[in-house]
């Protein structure tokens, strides 16, 4: 077994700290926002920009301006993870110069645990009931196409995020298959949203003829990473092995960054198809376990100096109550304090629209080809 122990980055960026990015115009909207305002009449909106950027803020502007303006009656918002529904929760967008705010009712809110069959009866009820907004997942949203019409969309404004979840294989992608649908078979306004507009595999997200009916608003990460007050620079690196990097991981890890760890999909290549004991290896390579939290957090003693670390594991999902715990402290508390949290482990939830401000380390195990 080799590895490279915290090699030469093969980039490394420097940043002017403009601001630009971030900073916002008379109606409280971000550089990207403003860009994406100035399509807002698109029926199809396709925004390409990457974490952090605000893409559920300008989601929320150009929803609003649809319903008050646009003739447009009700808003879905559909996410691929319960957790990443809390970053389209009721936010106060009128003391910062907008006309309206944007509010989600509890009951509208269908990232929260609960029986499919419940969400889907909620999804419905919201349609033919006198609500404007909701936000759910992409799983309540496929099953409750499955006993809808078309139809049930008219006057509606779908927003997709993580749209890269859409396959142009309709045949065997749910979501792509409700895309085609409710394009073919209703009025909706469609908002299509992600950070990376490819899926990692020969299929395109979609066909030609239909992409050609989107608007796209383009924000890319030199726009948004130079605009940064205080990101000063950006090193890129990649580490090699060989066997599994479980043997590995424990050369590169660096235990002094505060470090966002993503192991391999368990359909990949590079994993061993067995993610509980693969972060059973992370783990024996920081050190031992001292205790767990009634949040889920474990406390380990760092193998090297003794220290005392704080673990978050989000891949083991074997229980649902704990992983919800942890989550919520994640987005609750470890947002907002530096020492709340030292590693967390993941699989791809972290990848779409996690949002740890503190982080200084993404190391990620990429699928190989043998």
């Amino acid at each position: 077994m080799t590895a490279i122990k915290k090699p030469t980055n093969v980039v490394n960026v420097q940043y002017a700290q403009t601001g630009s990015s971030v900073h916002t115009n008379e109606l409280g909207m971000r550089e990207m926002q403003q860009r994406v305002w100035a399509e807002r009449g698109a029926q199809y909106l396709l925004v390409k920009a990457p974490p952090a950027s605000g893409k559920s803020r300008a989601l929320m502007f150009v929803a609003l301006d649809k319903l008050y303006n646009q003739g447009r009656k009700k808003v879905i918002v559909a996410v691929p993870e319960r957790s990443i529904g809390g970053s389209f929760a009721t936010t106060n967008l009128t003391q910062f110069g907008f006309f309206a705010d944007w509010e989600i009712k509890e009951k509208n809110n269908l990232c929260t645990p609960g029986s499919p069959s419940g969400k889907v009866q909620q999804f419905i009820d919201f349609l033919n009931g006198p609500d404007a907004t909701l936000v759910c997942t992409h799983a309540t949203l496929r099953f409750a196409y499955e006993k809808l019409p078309a139809s049930a969309f008219n006057g509606t404004v779908l927003a997709i995020d993580e749209f890269h979840h859409v396959s142009a294989d309709t045949a065997s992608n749910r979501l792509g298959d409700l895309l085609k649908g409710v394009m073919a078979g209703s009025d909706a306004h469609i908002v299509a949203m992600t950070g990376s507009y490819f899926r990692g595999d020969s299929v395109p997200v979609l066909v030609p003829e239909d992409e050609a009916k989107f608007t796209p608003v383009t924000f890319n990460y030199y726009d948004q990473l130079n605009g940064y007050e205080h990101l000063k620079s950006l090193g890129i690196g990649h580490h090699f092995y060989q066997g599994r990097y479980t043997s590995a991981i424990g050369e590169i890890l660096d235990l002094d960054k505060k470090t966002i760890l993503h192991i391999p999909n368990v359909n990949s290549g590079e994993s061993t198809k067995d993610k509980i004991e693969e972060v059973g290896f992370i783990l024996d390579a920081i050190g031992e376990v001292v205790s767990q939290e009634e949040t889920g957090i474990l406390r380990m003693r760092r193998r090297d100096t003794g220290e005392i670390l704080r673990v978050a594991d989000l891949v083991d999902d074997t229980d649902q109550v704990e992983r919800a715990e942890t989550l919520h402290y994640l987005t609750s508390v470890a947002s907002k304090d530096r020492d709340a949290v030292d590693i967390i482990i993941a699989l791809g939830m972290a990848k779409e629209g996690f949002d740890w401000p503190f982080a200084e380390h993404a190391l990620t195990v990429a699928t190989g080809r043998r």
